[in-house]
Protein backbone atom coordinates (compact mmCIF):
# COMPACT_ATOMS: atom_id res chain seq x y z
CA UNK A 1 0.00 0.00 0.00
CA UNK A 2 1.01 3.62 -0.65
CA UNK A 3 0.53 6.55 0.93
CA UNK A 4 -2.52 7.26 -0.48
CA UNK A 5 -4.45 3.84 -0.58
CA UNK A 6 -6.76 2.55 2.41
CA UNK A 7 -9.08 -0.39 3.51
CA UNK A 8 -12.46 -0.13 4.60
CA UNK A 9 -13.99 -1.51 7.57
CA UNK A 10 -17.65 -2.32 7.54
CA UNK A 11 -20.19 -3.49 10.45
CA UNK A 12 -22.92 -5.20 8.97
CA UNK A 13 -25.52 -5.66 11.93
CA UNK A 14 -29.43 -6.07 11.70
CA UNK A 15 -30.20 -2.46 11.45
CA UNK A 16 -27.30 -0.46 10.62
CA UNK A 17 -23.99 -0.67 9.17
CA UNK A 18 -21.27 1.07 9.94
CA UNK A 19 -17.97 1.79 8.37
CA UNK A 20 -14.27 3.38 8.97
CA UNK A 21 -11.23 3.52 6.65
CA UNK A 22 -8.13 2.61 8.28
CA UNK A 23 -4.55 3.75 6.39
CA UNK A 24 -1.61 1.69 6.20
CA UNK A 25 0.43 3.35 8.96
CA UNK A 26 -2.88 2.48 10.72
CA UNK A 27 -4.40 5.52 11.52
CA UNK A 28 -8.49 5.38 11.60
CA UNK A 29 -9.91 8.10 9.09
CA UNK A 30 -13.54 7.62 11.17
CA UNK A 31 -13.62 8.72 15.03
CA UNK A 32 -16.88 8.02 15.67
CA UNK A 33 -20.10 6.04 14.21
CA UNK A 34 -20.64 6.74 10.15
CA UNK A 35 -23.77 4.65 9.88
CA UNK A 36 -26.53 4.29 7.52
CA UNK A 37 -29.60 1.92 7.44
CA UNK A 38 -29.11 -1.51 6.72
CA UNK A 39 -31.86 -3.46 4.68
CA UNK A 40 -30.71 -6.56 5.68
CA UNK A 41 -34.67 -7.83 5.89
CA UNK A 42 -34.60 -7.29 2.47
CA UNK A 43 -32.39 -9.65 1.30
CA UNK A 44 -28.79 -9.81 -0.61
CA UNK A 45 -29.48 -7.72 -4.04
CA UNK A 46 -30.61 -4.57 -1.82
CA UNK A 47 -28.65 -4.89 1.19
CA UNK A 48 -25.35 -5.47 -0.83
CA UNK A 49 -26.37 -2.77 -3.07
CA UNK A 50 -26.89 -0.65 0.27
CA UNK A 51 -23.96 -1.43 1.42
CA UNK A 52 -21.94 -0.29 -1.60
CA UNK A 53 -23.61 3.21 -1.72
CA UNK A 54 -23.06 3.66 1.82
CA UNK A 55 -19.48 3.02 1.29
CA UNK A 56 -19.12 5.40 -1.25
CA UNK A 57 -20.59 8.30 0.75
CA UNK A 58 -18.47 7.32 3.43
CA UNK A 59 -15.34 7.48 1.47
CA UNK A 60 -16.58 10.79 0.37
CA UNK A 61 -17.06 12.04 3.58
CA UNK A 62 -13.56 11.75 4.43
CA UNK A 63 -12.01 12.73 1.43
CA UNK A 64 -11.69 9.31 -0.35
CA UNK A 65 -12.33 8.29 -4.06
CA UNK A 66 -13.09 4.72 -4.77
CA UNK A 67 -9.62 4.28 -6.54
CA UNK A 68 -7.96 4.61 -2.88
CA UNK A 69 -9.56 1.81 -1.25
CA UNK A 70 -7.68 -1.37 -2.29
CA UNK A 71 -9.49 -4.19 0.31
CA UNK A 72 -12.28 -3.85 2.92
CA UNK A 73 -13.30 -6.03 5.73
CA UNK A 74 -16.40 -7.19 6.48
CA UNK A 75 -18.09 -8.34 9.57
CA UNK A 76 -21.54 -9.35 10.36
CA UNK A 77 -23.34 -11.99 13.23
CA UNK A 78 -23.14 -15.35 12.42
CA UNK A 79 -23.81 -18.23 12.17
CA UNK A 80 -21.47 -18.28 9.01
CA UNK A 81 -18.25 -20.15 8.17
CA UNK A 82 -14.93 -18.65 8.07
CA UNK A 83 -15.43 -17.78 5.20
CA UNK A 84 -18.01 -15.54 5.18
CA UNK A 85 -20.96 -18.27 4.01
CA UNK A 86 -24.14 -17.61 6.37
CA UNK A 87 -25.91 -20.96 7.97
CA UNK A 88 -28.44 -22.76 5.90
CA UNK A 89 -30.39 -22.15 8.71
CA UNK A 90 -30.81 -18.48 8.79
CA UNK A 91 -30.26 -16.57 12.26
CA UNK A 92 -31.39 -13.95 13.64
CA UNK A 93 -30.72 -10.99 11.60
CA UNK A 94 -30.71 -12.76 8.36
CA UNK A 95 -33.85 -14.00 8.35
CA UNK A 96 -34.87 -13.01 4.55
CA UNK A 97 -34.90 -16.45 2.79
CA UNK A 98 -32.08 -15.93 -0.14
CA UNK A 99 -29.86 -15.25 3.22
CA UNK A 100 -29.99 -18.95 3.79
CA UNK A 101 -26.14 -20.77 2.48
CA UNK A 102 -25.76 -16.91 0.89
CA UNK A 103 -21.83 -16.38 0.33
CA UNK A 104 -21.81 -13.08 1.61
CA UNK A 105 -18.06 -12.10 1.45
CA UNK A 106 -17.42 -13.01 -2.18
CA UNK A 107 -21.12 -11.35 -2.82
CA UNK A 108 -19.96 -8.30 -1.71
CA UNK A 109 -16.46 -8.36 -3.01
CA UNK A 110 -18.56 -8.94 -6.70
CA UNK A 111 -20.58 -6.17 -5.84
CA UNK A 112 -17.61 -3.44 -4.75
CA UNK A 113 -14.69 -4.97 -7.41
CA UNK A 114 -12.29 -5.26 -4.69
CA UNK A 115 -10.70 -7.90 -1.86
CA UNK A 116 -13.01 -8.68 0.87
CA UNK A 117 -12.42 -10.52 3.73
CA UNK A 118 -14.95 -11.71 6.57
CA UNK A 119 -15.08 -11.92 10.37
CA UNK A 120 -18.06 -12.63 12.16
CA UNK A 121 -18.94 -9.33 14.38
CA UNK A 122 -17.57 -10.91 17.99
CA UNK A 123 -13.90 -11.31 16.56
CA UNK A 124 -14.00 -8.22 14.81
CA UNK A 125 -14.24 -6.48 17.81
CA UNK A 126 -12.07 -8.78 19.99
CA UNK A 127 -9.33 -8.14 16.83
CA UNK A 128 -9.84 -4.41 17.33
CA UNK A 129 -9.90 -4.31 21.31
CA UNK A 130 -6.54 -6.56 20.94
CA UNK A 131 -5.36 -3.96 18.30
CA UNK A 132 -6.02 -1.00 20.80
CA UNK A 133 -3.52 -2.43 23.47
CA UNK A 134 -0.74 -4.80 21.46
CA UNK A 135 -0.81 -3.26 18.03
CA UNK A 136 -0.67 -4.71 14.93
CA UNK A 137 2.37 -6.60 15.03
CA UNK A 138 2.20 -8.50 18.54
CA UNK A 139 2.46 -11.66 19.86
CA UNK A 140 0.14 -11.57 22.97
CA UNK A 141 -3.15 -13.48 23.38
CA UNK A 142 -6.28 -11.73 24.16
CA UNK A 143 -10.34 -13.01 25.25
CA UNK A 144 -13.07 -10.80 24.94
CA UNK A 145 -16.68 -11.47 25.73
CA UNK A 146 -19.08 -9.19 24.00
CA UNK A 147 -22.51 -8.58 25.99
CA UNK A 148 -25.76 -7.98 23.87
CA UNK A 149 -28.31 -9.87 22.84
CA UNK A 150 -26.77 -12.56 22.61
CA UNK A 151 -23.10 -13.03 23.89
CA UNK A 152 -20.22 -12.91 21.58
CA UNK A 153 -16.69 -12.00 21.65
CA UNK A 154 -13.40 -13.30 19.87
CA UNK A 155 -10.00 -15.08 20.91
CA UNK A 156 -6.79 -13.92 19.94
CA UNK A 157 -3.68 -15.87 20.18
CA UNK A 158 -0.42 -14.32 19.46
CA UNK A 159 -2.27 -11.54 17.87
CA UNK A 160 -4.01 -13.73 15.48
CA UNK A 161 -7.62 -14.46 15.28
CA UNK A 162 -9.00 -17.65 16.20
CA UNK A 163 -11.43 -19.33 13.63
CA UNK A 164 -11.15 -22.85 13.71
CA UNK A 165 -12.32 -25.32 11.28
CA UNK A 166 -15.25 -23.94 10.71
CA UNK A 167 -15.29 -20.75 11.45
CA UNK A 168 -17.26 -21.39 15.03
CA UNK A 169 -14.08 -20.77 16.87
CA UNK A 170 -14.42 -17.54 19.36
CA UNK A 171 -18.65 -18.75 19.87
CA UNK A 172 -17.72 -18.08 24.02
CA UNK A 173 -21.39 -17.79 24.58
CA UNK A 174 -21.70 -21.59 24.15
CA UNK A 175 -19.24 -22.39 26.73
CA UNK A 176 -20.55 -23.76 29.39
CA UNK A 177 -20.20 -22.60 33.02
CA UNK A 178 -20.43 -23.76 36.56
CA UNK A 179 -23.57 -21.27 37.15
CA UNK A 180 -24.65 -23.41 40.32
CA UNK A 181 -21.92 -21.53 42.15
CA UNK A 182 -23.54 -18.20 41.66
CA UNK A 183 -25.15 -17.02 44.87
CA UNK A 184 -28.80 -15.73 44.63
CA UNK A 185 -29.79 -17.78 42.34
CA UNK A 186 -30.49 -21.18 43.69
CA UNK A 187 -33.83 -22.77 41.87
CA UNK A 188 -32.55 -20.91 38.48
CA UNK A 189 -32.34 -23.09 35.56
CA UNK A 190 -30.69 -21.04 32.91
CA UNK A 191 -31.59 -22.19 29.30
CA UNK A 192 -29.65 -21.25 26.16
CA UNK A 193 -31.65 -20.54 22.52
CA UNK A 194 -29.30 -23.13 21.27
CA UNK A 195 -30.33 -25.29 23.47
CA UNK A 196 -27.90 -25.92 26.01
CA UNK A 197 -28.69 -24.94 29.86
CA UNK A 198 -25.89 -23.22 31.72
CA UNK A 199 -23.66 -21.46 28.92
CA UNK A 200 -22.52 -18.23 29.59
CA UNK A 201 -25.11 -16.69 26.92
CA UNK A 202 -28.03 -18.10 29.02
CA UNK A 203 -27.04 -15.68 31.94
CA UNK A 204 -24.85 -12.97 30.71
CA UNK A 205 -27.17 -11.71 27.29
CA UNK A 206 -30.31 -9.34 27.14
CA UNK A 207 -32.01 -12.66 26.21
CA UNK A 208 -30.63 -13.71 29.48
CA UNK A 209 -32.46 -10.64 31.73
CA UNK A 210 -35.77 -10.83 29.48
CA UNK A 211 -36.48 -14.90 29.53
CA UNK A 212 -34.76 -15.33 32.65
CA UNK A 213 -33.03 -13.46 34.97
CA UNK A 214 -35.55 -10.68 35.03
CA UNK A 215 -38.84 -12.97 35.73
CA UNK A 216 -36.84 -15.14 38.50
CA UNK A 217 -36.06 -12.03 40.21
CA UNK A 218 -39.39 -10.04 40.01
CA UNK A 219 -40.68 -13.19 41.73
CA UNK A 220 -38.60 -12.33 44.62
CA UNK A 221 -39.16 -8.63 44.42
CA UNK A 222 -42.86 -8.08 44.23
CA UNK A 223 -44.19 -4.44 43.22
CA UNK A 224 -41.10 -3.47 41.61
CA UNK A 225 -41.84 -0.92 39.57
CA UNK A 226 -40.31 -3.39 36.21
CA UNK A 227 -43.04 -5.87 36.87
CA UNK A 228 -46.22 -3.23 36.84
CA UNK A 229 -44.74 -2.69 32.95
CA UNK A 230 -46.24 -6.55 32.12
CA UNK A 231 -43.78 -6.76 29.14
CA UNK A 232 -40.84 -8.84 30.20
CA UNK A 233 -38.86 -7.77 26.38
CA UNK A 234 -39.55 -3.72 27.16
CA UNK A 235 -38.81 -4.49 31.04
CA UNK A 236 -35.08 -5.80 30.05
CA UNK A 237 -34.35 -2.56 27.95
CA UNK A 238 -34.69 -0.84 31.11
CA UNK A 239 -32.72 -2.70 33.95
CA UNK A 240 -29.25 -1.37 32.82
CA UNK A 241 -29.95 2.31 33.76
CA UNK A 242 -31.62 1.36 36.79
CA UNK A 243 -28.58 -0.21 37.76
CA UNK A 244 -26.93 2.32 37.14
CA UNK A 245 -28.97 4.51 39.77
CA UNK A 246 -28.54 1.61 42.32
CA UNK A 247 -31.46 -0.33 41.55
CA UNK A 248 -31.38 -3.44 44.26
CA UNK A 249 -33.13 -6.00 42.31
CA UNK A 250 -31.18 -4.51 39.34
CA UNK A 251 -28.10 -4.72 40.75
CA UNK A 252 -28.38 -8.22 41.19
CA UNK A 253 -29.23 -9.15 37.74
CA UNK A 254 -26.25 -7.97 36.70
CA UNK A 255 -24.27 -8.76 39.65
CA UNK A 256 -24.76 -12.59 38.25
CA UNK A 257 -24.12 -11.35 34.81
CA UNK A 258 -20.89 -10.60 36.45
CA UNK A 259 -20.34 -13.87 38.46
CA UNK A 260 -20.98 -15.85 35.38
CA UNK A 261 -18.31 -13.44 33.39
CA UNK A 262 -16.12 -14.01 36.21
CA UNK A 263 -16.33 -18.17 36.10
CA UNK A 264 -15.80 -17.74 32.11
CA UNK A 265 -12.74 -16.00 32.02
CA UNK A 266 -11.41 -18.15 35.37
CA UNK A 267 -11.80 -21.28 32.59
CA UNK A 268 -10.27 -18.63 29.81
CA UNK A 269 -6.89 -18.03 32.09
CA UNK A 270 -6.86 -21.28 32.42
CA UNK A 271 -6.46 -22.57 29.13
CA UNK A 272 -4.98 -19.38 27.22
CA UNK A 273 -3.18 -18.13 30.21
CA UNK A 274 -4.02 -14.54 28.22
CA UNK A 275 -2.33 -11.30 28.70
CA UNK A 276 -5.66 -9.30 28.73
CA UNK A 277 -9.70 -9.80 29.06
CA UNK A 278 -12.04 -7.45 27.07
CA UNK A 279 -15.73 -7.46 28.45
CA UNK A 280 -17.53 -5.11 26.03
CA UNK A 281 -21.50 -4.21 24.54
CA UNK A 282 -24.43 -2.63 25.50
CA UNK A 283 -23.86 -3.61 29.01
CA UNK A 284 -20.40 -1.76 29.76
CA UNK A 285 -21.59 0.91 27.51
CA UNK A 286 -21.53 3.36 30.68
CA UNK A 287 -20.43 5.57 33.05
CA UNK A 288 -16.95 4.61 34.80
CA UNK A 289 -18.22 4.22 38.19
CA UNK A 290 -20.80 1.65 36.91
CA UNK A 291 -18.01 -0.34 34.99
CA UNK A 292 -15.50 -0.28 37.56
CA UNK A 293 -18.15 -1.84 39.83
CA UNK A 294 -18.91 -4.36 36.90
CA UNK A 295 -15.26 -5.32 36.72
CA UNK A 296 -14.61 -5.52 40.38
CA UNK A 297 -17.78 -7.71 40.11
CA UNK A 298 -16.42 -10.05 37.49
CA UNK A 299 -12.87 -10.35 39.91
CA UNK A 300 -15.09 -11.24 42.94
CA UNK A 301 -16.33 -13.86 40.94
CA UNK A 302 -12.95 -15.53 39.58
CA UNK A 303 -11.76 -18.11 41.52
CA UNK A 304 -8.03 -17.89 42.97
CA UNK A 305 -5.51 -17.68 40.50
CA UNK A 306 -2.01 -18.72 40.78
CA UNK A 307 -0.18 -15.99 41.95
CA UNK A 308 1.09 -15.16 38.48
CA UNK A 309 -2.28 -14.42 37.16
CA UNK A 310 -4.01 -13.33 39.67
CA UNK A 311 -3.06 -9.74 38.34
CA UNK A 312 -4.64 -9.70 34.77
CA UNK A 313 -5.76 -6.84 33.77
CA UNK A 314 -9.91 -7.03 32.77
CA UNK A 315 -10.54 -4.54 30.52
CA UNK A 316 -13.57 -2.40 28.93
CA UNK A 317 -13.75 -2.47 25.12
CA UNK A 318 -12.91 0.90 24.08
CA UNK A 319 -14.63 2.81 21.31
CA UNK A 320 -17.16 -0.16 21.53
CA UNK A 321 -19.91 1.03 18.99
CA UNK A 322 -17.48 1.05 16.17
CA UNK A 323 -15.13 -1.62 17.27
CA UNK A 324 -16.44 -4.35 14.67
CA UNK A 325 -15.88 -2.19 11.70
CA UNK A 326 -12.44 -1.12 13.12
CA UNK A 327 -11.22 -4.70 13.74
CA UNK A 328 -13.05 -5.86 10.16
CA UNK A 329 -10.33 -2.94 9.10
CA UNK A 330 -7.63 -4.12 10.90
CA UNK A 331 -7.73 -7.71 9.16
CA UNK A 332 -8.38 -6.61 5.80
CA UNK A 333 -4.95 -4.14 6.33
CA UNK A 334 -3.27 -7.85 7.32
CA UNK A 335 -4.37 -9.68 4.50
CA UNK A 336 -3.49 -6.66 2.04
Amino acid sequence: MNAQQVVAGIDLGGNAVNYTFLTGDRRFLVEGLCEHPALVTEGPDVCLQQIADGLEIAATGVGLTPDQIVGVGLDTPGPATAGGVLSARGSTNFVHERWAGFDIRAGLEAKLARPVCYLNDGNAAALWGHFSRFGVENKATSISAIIGTGLGGGVIVQGSVVTGRNGFGGELGHVLIPYRSIPGIEGLTPRCNCGRTGDLESLCSLTAIERTLLPFFLQRHPGHQLGELGDPRRAAKFVRGLAEKGDTMCREIFRVQAWALGLFFDEMINVFDPDVLFVGGGAVETDESFQQWIINEIRAAMPRQREEQAGIDILVMPNGDTAGARGAAIEALARV
